[in-house]
């Protein structure tokens, strides 16, 4: 871990979220990127910021710029050319600020699925209507992981990337965790998995061991929309090994960052969480998953 890295973050920042959408976007969303991050800034915090357009690393070198805790992500979408490394190298070359974390690489999050979100969103025009909703799978028709996934993860082992499993179902995640763990690891984190896509409890997640690089993410948006209980919210934070807490919001429907933060505080109470594990799951955690080598 650098822990170079970890100490200048430490010093800035109260907590990270490491799940907001900001525009430009595939929806509307309540702020843009510079917006969000002056928003964050004033709550003391940092934020990943995610787009299912694609990359927003070169926004969130703007936002450094400005003095903003801004950082980037890409989702491998097939708008933005797919699970492929090329789309990865291009967003990493776009990252260009000092004491810049690993790139959070999400799978696609625009996936052959069933479930019909709860949630009213608007297109944020016409293109990301028509153009930017087509469907992409981690495995391939026989249910095997495909072979981009394999070479992702070799990049991932070889540069400062996380990987993460987007919007994969529970049997391509399990898939996907099987994979990097005969291919000796790599930075991973699960994407929301109590989202109905996945479907993942925390009895699950549980189960799944204490590999040191899988990282759990559990956000604010399942508990927002009805989709997670309260007792399994708060056994994921409770009992999860290497949790990492966000929000996922950015919805002008949703609540904003303020109303957030003090619903968290009320739910971190109500979980019976300690201040040094609350450090850990929304600060500490974050930043050692993203720690560059």
């Amino acid at each position: 871990m650098n822990q170079e890295f970890m100490e200048y973050w430490e010093k800035r920042l109260r907590f990270l979220d490491v799940h907001y959408h900001a525009r430009p976007d595939s929806y509307i969303r309540r702020y843009n990127v510079l917006e969000a991050g002056r928003e964050y800034a004033r709550q003391n915090g940092g934020v990943v910021l995610k787009s299912h357009l694609g990359s927003v690393t070169a926004l969130s070198s703007l936002a450094q710029e400005e003095g903003l805790p801004v950082f980037g992500s890409v989702v491998l979408n097939a708008t933005a050319g797919g699970m492929a490394i090329n789309s990865v190298i291009q967003a990493l070359s776009q990252y260009q600020f000092d004491e810049a974390p690993r790139l959070l690489v999400h799978l696609p999050t625009i996936v052959p699925t069933n479930h019909k979100s709860v949630m009213k969103r608007a297109w944020a025009n016409a293109a990301a209507h028509t153009f930017a909703q087509q469907y992409s799978s981690v495995v391939d028709s026989n249910g095997r992981v495909r072979k981009e996934i394999h070479e992702l993860i070799r990049f991932a082992q070889q540069y400062n990337v996380v990987l993460s499993s987007g919007h994969a179902s529970c049997y391509e995640v399990m898939q996907l965790i099987d994979t990097i763990t005969a291919a000796g690891g790599c930075k991973f984190m699960l994407n929301q998995p109590a989202s109905p896509i996945t479907g993942l409890k925390a009895k699950d997640l549980k189960a799944l061991g204490e590999h040191e690089w899988l990282y759990v993410e559990q956000t604010a948006l399942t508990i927002y929309l009805g989709y997670q209980t309260t007792d399994d919210f708060f056994e994921v934070l409770s009992e999860v090994n290497n949790v990492v807490y966000s929000s996922d919001l950015g919805q002008p429907v949703q609540p904003d960052i303020e109303k957030w933060l003090s619903d968290s505080k009320c739910w971190f109470k109500m979980a019976g969480l300690s201040e040094s594990h609350i450090r850990d799951i929304f600060l500490l955690n974050p930043l050692r998953m993203l720690a560059p080598d």
